[in-house]
């Protein structure tokens, strides 16, 4: 079902922070432009208004007897049903609260029994914790085509006979949608389970565990407008029961004994096993509610509103000379609204800087954590990266388009200089909130 274009220049869901003026390098200000979505979403109005309501009651968790500490017990507890339900998890499927996507994959990492097979154009954390796990890990090359990369897959879990398949949902660094039945049937052949890296596909499409037979997923608040330090791992918990606990401390034991010199624990089962400490009350209440918020939405409505702004971004960026739109596999055609390309002649840090500083607009550039897909894909060249949500709009697509010819036309118009860190921009006057520190970036390697 297209969107119309009237429909694709209003918010699907209202988020904070939405059209706020951001400052200019030189003076004066311009409607922001959030297309970085993918590294961090803002959280939907409804989010932070229900944090708000809830942050006046909160109290400790599971062992306090108090009023608030009953009330909080109860919001982290309801939370994980509500996210357990968001992914269509099974009745006895355990759903774990972690940090982010990363812990919730090293964790699961830590409780393979197994050697993993994963694909080399994961994101760095669906790549490197499999390493760790019993059996170490086995990184299959993809190829130009999805085809020609399930074949490469079925010889590794033939030859290999792991215990687990780690993959994408959709790519971080092109948002292709990879087609969890095919991988899971193949999977199965092999006696393999299936984990998805979830973060990219959790925030633009509902996926349900039990529909397609996926096994573990893993995901993060932050990417799907809950940005208050929660994610999930949720998945079967035989594996997560049998395993070491992710952190040992209180709460993950039903006892401890001392025994000579040693301390000596009884573990408990289910999700409180790897949830050692006081559990992100707020974190797990936000994601709830923002699955609640995204749950309520047409889907058909939700999926031609992305579709037809991606649309509108891929065909506006190969239009522009110098332009080279990024695709992973060429066979492929399903994607969310997470698009990367590199500009000819400028590099990607500083055409990053340029949109930031003399346009109002924020992108990502650099590796994407994903360099084994950019070496394939750029030979390691760093590109720009813009990503779409529930609160982005027409005007917000054509606003990057417009700014990306300007610099494809005619290069930066500020004043930026390379030291030894990277790009910078020259006598950077935009005024910043009192709260605000210079910023320092945490690159990951080519960039983050």
């Amino acid at each position: 079902m297209p969107a119309s274009v009237a429909a694709l220049d209003v918010p699907l869901l209202p988020v904070v922070g939405a059209g706020m003026p951001v400052p200019l390098v030189g003076g004066g200000s311009v409607r922001g432009v959030d297309l970085d979505l993918a590294a961090t979403a803002p959280a939907l109005s409804a989010v932070a208004a229900h944090v708000a309501a809830v942050l006046p009651h909160l109290g400790s968790v599971h062992r306090g007897a108090g009023w608030r500490s009953e009330l909080a017990t109860g919001a982290v507890e309801s939370a994980r049903r509500t996210i357990g339900a968001f992914v269509g998890a099974r009745p006895d499927d355990a759903v774990v609260l972690t940090r982010s996507t990363t812990e919730a994959l090293n964790l699961l990492a830590g409780a393979v029994p197994g050697s993993t097979v994963v694909l080399d154009v994961e994101h760095h954390a669906n790549l490197l914790p499999w390493a760790r796990s019993a059996g170490g890990a086995v990184v299959v090359r993809s190829a130009e085509t999805f085809a020609g990369t399930l074949a490469a897959l079925e010889l590794a879990l033939t030859a290999e006979r792991p215990a687990l398949l780690a993959v994408t949902g959709a790519s971080n660094v092109t948002g292709e949608v990879l087609p969890l039945p095919e991988l899971v049937a193949l999977a199965r052949r092999a006696g393999a389970r299936v984990a998805v890296d979830g973060a990219q596909l959790v925030p633009h499409r509902r996926i349900d565990l039990g529909a397609t037979g996926v096994d573990y997923l893993a995901f993060s608040g932050h990417k799907a407008y809950a940005p208050y330090g929660a994610g999930a791992l949720v998945g079967r918990a035989d594996w997560l029961d049998a395993a070491a606990p992710h952190l040992a401390g209180g709460g993950a034991v039903q006892r401890v004994r001392l025994v000579g010199a040693q301390a000596i624990a009884d573990w408990r089962d289910g999700a409180a096993r790897h949830e050692a400490g006081t559990p992100d009350t707020v974190g797990a209440v936000a994601i709830a509610r923002a699955f609640d918020e995204l749950a309520a939405l047409d889907p058909d409505v939700w999926s031609a509103h992305e579709a037809g702004l991606r649309d509108r971004l891929v065909d506006g960026l190969a239009a522009v000379p110098g332009v080279r739109v990024l695709r992973l596999f060429a066979d492929l055609d399903d994607a969310v609204g997470v698009v990367s390309f590199t500009l000819d002649g400028l590099d990607a840090r500083l055409a990053a800087l340029a949109l930031a500083a003399e346009h109002g607009i924020g992108v990502r550039d650099g590796g994407f954590c994903a360099h084994p897909a950019l070496e394939r894909l750029t030979g390691g060249r760093p590109a720009l990266r813009a990503s779409l949500g529930v609160g982005t709009t027409l005007a917000d697509v054509d606003a990057l388009l417009a700014a990306v010819s300007v610099l494809a036309a005619d290069g930066p118009r500020g004043r930026y200089e390379r030291g030894a860190d990277g790009w910078r921009v020259v006598g950077d006057d935009r005024p910043r909130p009192e709260w605000a520190v210079p910023a320092v970036s945490r690159a990951c390697g080519a960039g983050s």
